[in-house]
Formats: structure tokens, sequence, C-alpha cells
């Protein structure tokens, strides 16, 4: 998935035809592995390869018409699974009956992030504002549990 998004937002920032040794090289990546990423984002209508000489690989639509959510979806199948499964194929019993609940939430939550923030954010550093803060939010937080150790 990491690779996936690297690779999107390196070609939602590019002008044209991005080769893909260039993309490789440019996200310090494993040409193979990448070529195989980049392969589920075409089945997808992400990204399209273009042959020839002057060939590479290039978003298939506007970078603002993609998700990062449908960036994932198209590497890892569908958010916020637990055990591979969907929450709603899970129920507890006693007291963790209500973590039914926290998947729900949890998958809500990804969604709300995931689909708001789209390849153009990305690519121009211009997050929504709601998750520059959300982010600062959880930068402070990461800081105060590190200087904790």
């Amino acid at each position: 998935m990491d690779l996936a998004l690297r690779a999107a937002a390196e070609l939602a920032g590019a002008d044209g035809v991005v080769p893909g040794h260039e993309l490789a090289r440019r996200q310090d990546a494993s040409y193979g592995f990448l070529v195989a990423v980049l392969g589920q984002l075409r089945a997808s209508a992400i990204v399209r390869s273009v042959r020839g000489r002057e060939g590479g690989f290039m978003l298939a639509r506007p970078a603002g018409d993609i998700s990062l959510a449908d960036v994932i979806r198209a590497v890892d199948g569908p958010l916020a699974l637990i055990v591979g499964d969907h929450p709603e194929q899970h129920s507890y019993a006693g007291h963790a009956r209500t973590l039914q609940d926290v998947w729900f939430a949890l998958r809500e939550n990804e969604r709300d992030v995931l689909e708001k923030v789209t390849l153009a954010h990305v690519a121009s550093g211009d997050l929504p504002s709601e998750v520059r803060t959300s982010a600062e939010r959880g930068r402070l937080e990461g800081i105060r549990v590190l200087r904790r150790r």
C-alpha cells in the first residue's frame, strides 16, 4: 500500500509520462515490485501505461479525482478489515462485545480521511484543513510519547 500511494503521488506531481525505472529511482523502490504494484493500479484504472521509447506510466484520470482510498482499495481491497474479514462478519461476547463498534468507528474515520484526500492534495502538499489539523494533533501526540520514553 505504501509504495502504491508513493508511486501514485509521484505520478500526480509529474508532467506527463514517467518511465518505470525513473519512478522506481525517485521512490527508492525495487523496479520489479513497483511494476507489480503499478499493474494492480492499472487494473483498477488509476494509472495507465504508455508503450514505446517515450513510454512509462501516468495517471489514468485527473489527480483530483483519485482519492487515497481508491489507491488503497486497488492494492489491498476493502478498508478496515479485521483478520481479513469485514467488521460485519464478526460478533463478540462478554466484555468484548463492543469491539465490533470500535471496528465500525475505525473504518468510518479511516474512510473519512482517505476519501477526502486526493492525489492532487498530496502532490501539491495542500491537504484539506481538517486533515492538517488532525495530522498536527497526531504529530504532537507522537512527540509526547517519544519524550516519555
